[in-house]
Order: C-alpha cells, then structure tokens, then sequence
C-alpha cells in the first residue's frame, strides 16, 4: 500500500448501510423519520421544562441539557447521511470527516458526563435529602455543565489534533455511515501508537 501524507487526502468513502438501490428510499424514509422524532421528542422535553416552574430543579435542568445534547448529537450525524443517499454519493471531504468526528466526540463525552452528573443529584437526593437544596445550587449545576462541556472539548481536540498527524493509505474507504474515529485510525499507514 501506498502511502501520502494527510495533505494528500481530499476525499473519503462512506460505504453507508447497503449498496442495494431499491432500498435508500426506505433507508432514507427510516431515518429520516427517526431523526424527526428525535428531534421533536427533544424540543418538547425542554419546551416543558422551559415553561413549567415546577420543573426549574437541577434533574431536569440536567435533563434539558441531556435533551439539547442528543439533538445536536443526532444533528452532527442524519443530515450529512440523508444528504448523501439523495445525492448517490457517499463521499465525504476529509476536513468535513474531521469536522465530523470532532462533533461527534464532543457531544458523546458531553453525554456521558452528563450521565455522570445526573447520576450525582440522585447520589445526593437520596444520601443528604435534607442537605439536597444546599448542595446542588443552581450555580453548582451550570459549573457541572460548563465542566463537562470544556473536558469534552478539550479532550476532543486532543483527538483531532492527533489524526492531522496520520499518514493515509491510498484506499479510504470507511465502512459505516459516518466518520468514527476508530475507523479513520485503522485507515492510517503511519504509526498510531506514537
């Protein structure tokens, strides 16, 4: 195999979900309706939560956050999949991969932290109920927001930044609908322990 320094690399090949025709209109239909759902079950979430003070506690300005979260991670990935079965083309430029991938990764971590977090007001609602409304402060809650959303980012151009240094083989081809870390690393021919 051959090969070219990163510079070199202007395109790369989504394989997609099937190479079969006569099924990227029910592919397409599928996912389509599916991010639809997403995306509006999502906006109801933080609709109702936006306008019921009742609901003005840290789980569901956690969970708000969570439902922003999802629509954008959903966001970072349909749209570009939906495009690419109108247009039969499953190319995707390799700044647009790293694009991608950089999104992608931000909003998975920023997920699992929130998890994380989530996880800690319930630790706290049930172990110091009385100590509850001292502890998760509305102030405390938007820094455990703000935290996760910088080591996400942070950790994700880590990551980005080490895939500009990879060397790639002539053959690009990713064998998924988007661009996944994992995939882009098996396709470098430089060394990716160093």
């Amino acid at each position: 195999m051959k090969s070219t320094n990163h510079p070199a690399v202007s395109e790369l090949l989504l394989l997609g979900l099937t190479d079969d025709p006569a099924l990227q209109p029910f592919i397409f239909s599928l996912f389509l309706s599916m991010y639809l759902v997403t995306i509006l079950g999502n906006l109801l979430i933080i609709l109702a939560i936006s306008f019921d003070s009742h609901l003005h506690t840290p789980m569901y300005f956690f969970l708000s956050n969570l439902s922003l979260n999802d629509i954008c991670l959903s966001t970072s990935i349909i749209p570009n999949m939906l495009v690419n079965i109108l247009r039969q083309n499953q190319t995707i430029t390799y700044t647009g991969c790293l694009t991608q991938i950089g999104f992608v990764l931000v909003f998975v971590y920023t997920e699992n932290f929130l998890l994380a977090v989530m996880a800690y007001d319930r630790y706290v609602a049930i172990c110091h109920p009385l100590m509850y409304t001292i502890i998760m402060k509305p102030s405390l809650c938007f820094r455990l927001v703000l935290v996760s959303q910088f080591i996400s980012t942070a950790d994700t151009l880590l990551h980005t930044l080490m895939l500009l240094r990879l060397s790639f083989c002539t053959d690009l081809q990713i064998p998924h609908f988007f661009c996944e870390l994992a995939e882009v690393i098996k396709l470098a021919c430089s060394d990716t322990l160093n």
